[in-house]
């Protein structure tokens, strides 16, 4: 029922967290970060000898998950945890040191003066004996001891110790609040994951639960706990929506099907050969390499040349435009956003004496 009205509420409020940190009132954290996919967790890091405080937003109340809307003075009861542990020297989450949580319910501000108003009329009818079966008020709340958060239990741990990490910081894109965080090196690799990395008919529910994992479906790893590869692929992008919501299912559904992102412009290069060198194709002939281009830029254009020359990008001190009449025009972006579709060239290189760099040619 939990994940039914999680659900829910990420179908009827896309984008929406339902628990944020307010930085500007909190004191003695740092590093506080989210996921985009656990819209109700989120960590930060905190000296245990120095005061610290954090100011926790709820962003829905009791009554959204409620038959009825208004909801009156009844409501779903939530829960607010938090689950502590030790890190190393690299971030990483190493043991578990205590767990706590206290139940809240959230009412618009007229609703919540009106049923503390009824809790107090109710317990002040009942006799001394039944009042003491409550618990007394404080003036602050005060969490309990309680065990860990599911989630932190059943993932994958750093190859050194047995000890869980939570969920959401293990995610390769584990970003801070503001999205412009993530790294543009990071989607690469998640972009060049997704693409090579496919689910298979024949995968167990291990390993598709660590494909889950690896392709940042971590919230969904519980419900699909028991579902071979084979099982996740008989399902329909409308099964997939339905059970994830729309954003999720759909991204589920493509990462399943190998759907990658077309490149925007594709280019076909052959290295020259030096004098004497043997034809590299049986029979003579050249031998052409695709680049395939993300970003219509020099910089995606070294890149994919200096990946080609196994070499790095800096390496690349510039690249040349060979005409037909000889002369060597530099390669600005403008000229490759104007490369037509499936163009070809004669690549070369020269060495740059200054620099121990390399000019790339193309004719």
């Amino acid at each position: 029922m939990e994940h039914q009205q999680l659900e829910g509420w990420r179908w009827n409020r896309p984008g929406d967290r339902i628990l944020d940190i307010d930085i500007p009132l909190s004191v003695g954290i740092i590093e506080p970060r989210s996921h985009a996919l656990h819209l109700n967790t989120f960590e930060f890091l905190w000296d245990p000898v120095k005061n610290a405080s954090v100011f926790i937003q709820v962003n829905c109340i009791s009554t959204e998950f409620t038959p009825r809307k208004h909801g009156g003075e009844k409501g779903v009861p939530f829960r607010i945890q938090v689950d502590t542990f030790t890190t190393n020297e690299h971030g990483e989450y190493m043991e578990h040191v205590h767990s706590s949580s206290c139940q809240i319910k959230v009412f618009k501000p007229k609703g919540a003066d009106r049923k503390l108003k009824t809790d107090r009329e109710k317990i002040d009818k009942k006799t001394f004996q039944d009042r003491e079966k409550y618990q007394p008020s404080h003036e602050t709340t005060l969490l309990k001891e309680c065990s860990p958060w599911p989630d932190a239990l059943n993932l994958t741990t750093h190859s050194s110790c047995s000890t869980p990490s939570p969920v959401y910081h293990n995610s390769p894109t584990s970003c801070t609040f503001t999205d412009d965080n993530c790294s543009p090196n990071q989607q690469g690799e998640l972009l060049m994951a997704s693409c090579s990395d496919h689910l298979l008919p024949s995968s167990s529910p291990q390993n598709t639960q660590e494909w889950l994992h690896r392709h940042r479906f971590s919230s969904f790893s519980k419900l699909f706990t028991s579902f071979s590869g084979a099982d996740l692929l008989r399902m329909s992008r409308d099964d997939l929506i339905q059970i994830c919501g729309p954003a999720d299912g759909i991204r589920l559904f493509n990462t399943m099907k190998g759907r990658c992102i077309q490149p925007r412009l594709t280019i076909y290069v052959c290295q020259q050969q030096t004098r004497g060198q043997a034809p590299i194709k049986p029979g003579g002939g050249d031998v052409y390499h695709a680049l395939y281009l993300e970003e219509l830029t020099v910089l995606d254009l070294s890149e994919k040349i200096a990946l080609l020359y196994s070499i790095t990008p800096q390496q690349i001190t510039h690249i040349y435009r060979q005409k037909p009449t000889g002369i060597h025009v530099l390669v600005s972006d403008e000229m490759v956003q104007n490369f037509k579709e499936e163009m070809s060239f004669t690549i070369s290189t020269i060495r740059d004496e200054n620099t121990d760099g390399l000019h790339v040619v193309l004719k």
